[in-house]
């Protein structure tokens, strides 16, 4: 029997440019967690990233040409634009409560994130309060582990971490475990920089446009 609560799940980042492990990551999201809807959520202005991201719209291209060669998508996916479309830095938190707003009280709301942002939780802006919001859903990324936590975040797993995601809408933390992909957008974007071969590493449509808008030369 499945969960009675409805499913989202939200995978945010600044998809700069996005790649096969983001593809492979919200694949494996939806069938670990029974996700009913997928939100693909470009980050607006990343307080935490020094370097210029690429434009918004730029970004959100590149999802829209990613999605169109990811099979079945279109009945779970979908791009959500809220902290794009929002002015200011982009804080989690705030994104969450307006989500939280926007849907039905029981929606079992999952933000999925890999152990690179797990460890790094504490630095985010009010991030004792997210699991009074949502579910996390922490995933191990390449050879970042989940062992040897910081100790805030490893009494936070402690206290709430689950075997399986609880069918309610938030407070808990669950683990999932997804085939390593060997890419990064901070190695992708050196590559294309350097006219490396990147056709194992991102969609045909997607580096076509990045060729045509020749992002990332500089």
């Amino acid at each position: 029997m499945g969960p009675t609560h409805k499913r989202v799940g939200i995978l945010g980042g600044t998809f700069d440019p996005v790649h096969v492990g983001h593809i492979a990551l919200g694949r494996t999201a939806i069938d670990a967690l029974q996700l009913e809807e997928l939100l693909l959520l470009p980050n607006g202005q990343p307080w935490q990233k020094e370097r210029v991201i690429t434009s918004a719209e730029h970004r959100v291209k590149m999802l829209e040409l990613a999605l169109q060669q990811w099979p079945g998508a279109s009945k779970k996916v979908r791009i959500d634009r809220s902290e794009i479309d929002r002015a200011g830095p982009s804080y989690t938190y705030d994104t969450l409560v307006a989500l939280r707003k926007s849907m039905p009280p029981s929606t079992s709301l999952i933000w999925i994130l890999g152990s690179d942002q797990f460890r790094n939780l504490p630095s985010w802006y009010r991030w004792n309060e997210l699991l009074s919001i949502c579910h996390l859903a922490v995933t191990q990324r390449e050879h970042i582990s989940l062992a040897n936590l910081p100790s805030k975040v490893d009494t936070l797993l402690s206290e709430h971490g689950q075997q399986v995601l609880p069918d309610r809408p938030n407070g808990s933390i669950v683990l999932f475990s997804m085939p390593p992909v060997a890419v990064s957008s901070t190695a992708l974007r050196r590559a294309l920089q350097m006219h490396d071969d990147v056709t194992a590493l991102m969609s045909p449509l997607v580096l076509e446009y990045v060729e045509q808008k020749r992002l990332y030369l500089s």
